[in-house]
């Protein structure tokens, strides 16, 4: 660009003196010294403005106004030299001339190269860009196109926005269409996907969209967030599968600030199994609330070792001081539990350490119920015995009418905290009932989404099969709050919105992803869903509440259930029964104690933990 100057500028002078005399040869004395000084006075303004270090390729629109002050500048001090050598080379006059033929030539010949560069790119990379069009032509769009265009992997070729007044114009040189020519503009532009660039729109209005667009074989994705663009938490080119929690049509209800932080705030807060899908977020929105402590208990060193290093770094950005302390243990073991209490002087605990893998806890009957049970049971006496304020278990839907030993050792240690809440003593106890999250371990939208990456079959347990679904981060402010509200015994039952059957989820993945189902209508389509059917003590749907007997609360999404209790005298005889039971792995004891205790538990398929007492010397290896 500066060889591209050193030529452009003196042809510029000589060009507008040329049309000043009339003549492309004027015959003026001393023109060629003027010429000879245009660059050398030009060069080193540009120079100072930063006009040579821009990319060319990547040069934004703004780059004329660059122009326009370095351009301005030299030719004011190629005048100011030529009045002070006093060589009266050149009308005064034909510096105004020049002022915009240099302007012309400087600023054309940047955008000429960009045009070039970028045309030159596109040809060269045109078999590996995916063509894609844009939902959301707003502000947020735009930056989006202009980065993508610059980038190597995507060639937008189309708008597509709400906004009657955009369609049938341009932005940055790509047509903006109306929602309802999707399909004429497909069959014109064949892209295959559609990136949703529409920030500031509603889930509900976004469910809209996506149902729109997902009767195409056109894949559906999102793209990062303006915030994580500009924390570095992403890059714009880094698109993604649409979030499935779009596919559910909630929106999320703000908080209530003084229920958010009650617990919380200036307190030490212990979260058991802190490394788990929800014991994490329970976790990144406790620091938010600046606890003075925040204990992390969980028995995996692998995952206490990443949510500490996440949450070390919180305070620090928000200027809080509160301290971090990752420990390891089981729940199980009342005394380690009890000295991490009294240690750090513990005053509110989130119990979210748990066996919740449906199948697996059915196939480990006995670490189950240890873990699930017995967990519970230590960790909340020993908060009552070092002076706890407030404990919060999280529970599940899975808890009603359990036909699995997952849900009823969660009723059981529902029924534990609501015993200890009415012997009394200095620890509030409450529990959070909630269904199945999105993105949790274990969770089918995981499954389903590497299967569909992998050509499928898509597997459902059931073509019946329904489920409540919330997202983690609705679920732990829910449960924060719910926390706060308890005055010892609550059960509290989150609101999750409507049922969704399994097999609408998967169709609409696969609809989403840009492939078609194959069934006997379309025999020759991409992806296949087979029945696999239920697996043990999986129910065909979940109930959140035992009985009828429900009451609103502070906040809309939280309802207060009213369930029966048992005496603690009969739960601690029971638990005598199950622990001795569980030292001799009588798994059929243990089964027939908690039928007895847990109302409505119907247990279905056989027991597997029955090989320990076939093969002893299998335990013992």
């Amino acid at each position: 660009m500066v060889a591209s100057d050193l030529v452009l500028l003196p042809l510029a002078l000589w060009s507008a003196v040329a049309l000043r005399t009339g003549s492309w040869l004027p015959n003026i004395s001393g023109l060629h010294w003027v010429i000879l000084l245009a660059p050398l006075v030009a060069i080193p303004v540009f120079v100072k403005i930063g006009l040579y270090r821009a990319v060319i390729r990547y040069m934004e629109d703004r780059m004329v106004i660059t122009v326009l002050q370095g351009v301005t500048l030299a030719v004011l001090l190629l005048l100011a030299a030529d009045t002070l050598l006093a060589t009266k080379a050149i009308p005064r006059s034909s510096y105004v001339i020049y002022w915009g033929i240099a302007l012309l030539y400087i600023g054309g010949s940047r955008l000429i190269a960009r045009a070039y560069l970028r045309r030159f790119e596109q040809r060269g990379s045109r078999l590996e860009k995916e063509r894609v069009a844009i939902y959301g032509a707003g502000e947020t769009g735009v930056k989006l196109a202009s980065a993508l265009q610059a980038g190597r992997h995507f060639q937008v070729v189309a708008f597509f926005d709400d906004n009657a007044d955009l369609h049938r114009s341009e932005i940055a040189g790509i047509a903006v269409h109306a929602p309802d020519e999707f399909a004429a503009v497909l069959d014109t532009e064949g892209f295959t996907s559609v990136l949703l660039s529409i920030p500031s729109a509603s889930r509900k209005r976004r469910l809209e969209i996506i149902s729109q667009i997902e009767g195409y074989r056109v894949s559906v994705k999102t793209v990062p967030s303006m915030h994580d663009l500009v924390t570095g938490a992403s890059k714009v080119e880094e698109v993604r599968e649409v979030e499935i929690d779009d596919l559910l049509g909630r929106d999320s209800m703000q908080p209530i600030p003084e229920l958010l932080s009650k617990c919380i705030r200036d307190k030490v807060v212990m979260v058991t199994g802190a490394g788990g899908s929800i014991g994490s977020e329970l976790c990144r929105q406790i620091i938010l609330q600046q606890p003075a402590r925040l204990v992390l208990f969980e028995l995996s060193e692998y995952a206490l070792y990443q949510i500490e290093q996440e949450l070390s770094a919180v305070p620090a950005q928000n200027g809080a001081k509160t301290e971090v302390i990752p420990i390891l243990g089981s729940v199980v073991h009342q005394q380690r539990i009890a000295q991490v209490i009294r240690a750090f002087g513990v005053q509110t605990i989130y119990h979210a350490a748990a066996y919740k893998h449906v199948p697996l806890v059915e196939r480990n009957f006995i670490e189950g119920v240890r873990n699930n049970v017995f967990g519970t049971w230590r960790t909340a006496e020993a908060a009552r015995d070092a002076g706890v304020e407030t404990f919060v278990l999280v529970s599940t839907d899975k808890a009603v009418r359990p036909t699995n030993v997952m849900g009823a050792t969660k009723r059981f240690a529902e029924l534990i905290l609501q015993a200890f809440a009415r012997e009394g003593g200095p620890t509030r106890y409450c529990m959070v009932r909630f269904g199945n999250v999105l993105g949790s371990s274990g969770s089918v939208v995981p499954l389903f989404r590497k299967q569909i990456q992998n050509g499928g079959p898509v597997t459902v347990t059931h073509p019946d099969i329904t489920r409540y679904f919330m997202t983690i981060p609705e679920a732990a402010t829910l449960v924060l709050q719910a926390g706060a509200m308890g005055s010892g015994g609550d059960v509290f039952v989150l609101d999750m919105g409507a049922p969704v059957k399994i097999i609408d989820l998967a169709r609409r993945m696969v609809r989403l992803s840009g492939l078609e189902l194959r069934d006997t209508d379309h025999p020759e389509g991409d992806i296949e869903i087979v029945f696999s059917g239920l697996r043990p003590g999986e129910k065909l749907y979940e109930e959140l509440l035992i009985g009828e007997n429900v009451t609103g609360t502070a906040h809309p999404l939280i309802m207060r259930a009213e369930e029966r209790e048992l005496a603690w005298p009969e739960l601690h005889s029971a638990l005598s029964e199950i622990d001795a039971a569980c030292h001799r792995f009588e798994c059929d004891s243990i089964r027939k104690i908690l039928e007895k205790v847990v109302e409505g538990y119907r247990p279905q398929g056989e027991i597997f933990d029955h090989m320990w007492e076939e093969a002893p010397s299998v335990s013992a290896a």
